[in-house]
């Protein structure tokens, strides 16, 4: 996983590049017909149930824009919200509130549909070891937030790009000439390079998972695509050896049965390329 200094500078990469998409030369709605040193209150109000993601991040938004608006949080990150709650108060220049709005809210409303829909997942392998992974099926610009508002529904991120895990699917098997060549290949490269990378490997059968077993050194096992009873075979078969992950699209219908066949973890693209986001608006405070 990447560092907490990595992670911080991915936030400011985001919310730099978007002021900038957004804003460029300035705000020329605000400009023209809102006074310079004119005051507002605005107020984050709920319009949909579900759960709140994206608050903390809505405060580090509005610091950037201007550092001298205040906010009032009512509820946090992670809560469950409905219909009609008021999340925050901002207060500053109308113009920064302004300026700051749509990103702000671009961000809660990606976040916390993200936050729902883990959530729903969470909740469905409740008493089971289970836990759910996202994958790097991401908006491109924005992994930070997606993977973050993934942890605030109780997920758990997997890998955060392609340099912090070494995950040997199935056309790096293919290309390379097998299973077993691609991990003892692996092996060798993180040795040559003095790197320090766990080792996923996928397996598309049974045979292959022997196979990973057999080569030894690999931090989790991929069962791809397994049937539910297959899926049993292989957690029988791998025992305590790595850990197990079940993944292939797997959703809110299938992911329980998944979860009592005993992998470790369940990894789903659904958490962040299928959500339609939250609806919340800003709204002036008179």
């Amino acid at each position: 996983m990447i560092s907490k200094e990595q992670f911080e500078k991915e936030l400011e990469i985001i919310i730099s590049n978007a002021i900038r998409e957004d804003v460029g030369d300035g705000d020329h709605s605000s400009l023209a017909c809102i006074p310079e040193d004119a005051q507002g209150k605005a107020k984050l109000l709920v319009k949909e149930d579900g759960v709140i993601a994206g608050v903390e991040m809505a405060k580090r938004i509005f610091a950037y824009v201007d550092k001298d608006m205040t906010i009032e949080t009512l509820i946090n990150d992670g809560e469950e919200v409905k219909y009609g709650d008021i999340v925050f108060y901002v207060t500053g220049r109308s113009q920064s509130i302004l300026k700051a709005e749509r990103l702000v809210l671009n961000v809660l409303q990606r976040m916390s549909a993200i936050a729902t829909k883990t959530k729903e997942f969470a909740k469905l392998l409740e008493g089971t070891k289970t836990k759910v992974l996202d994958t790097r099926k991401t908006t491109p610009g924005i992994r930070a937030l997606e993977k973050w508002a993934v942890v605030i529904g109780g997920g758990e991120n997997h890998r955060f790009a392609l340099y912090d895990m070494i995950m040997l699917k199935d056309n790096h098997i293919d290309f390379c000439g097998g299973v077993a060549k691609s991990i003892s290949q692996t092996k060798n490269y993180l040795k040559e390079n003095n790197l320090d990378l766990k080792i996923i490997v996928e397996a598309r059968s049974l045979d292959e998972i022997k196979e990973i077993l057999a080569e030894g050194g690999v931090y989790r096992i991929l069962i791809d695509n397994f049937n539910y009873e297959d899926t049993k075979t292989a957690v029988a078969l791998i025992g305590d050896q790595c850990q197990t992950e079940s993944s292939g699209g797997i959703n809110l219908e299938t992911a329980r049965a998944y979860a009592e066949c005993g992998v470790d973890c369940i990894s789903s693209g659904a958490l962040t390329h299928s959500v339609h986001n939250m609806d919340l608006s800003l709204k002036a405070v008179e």
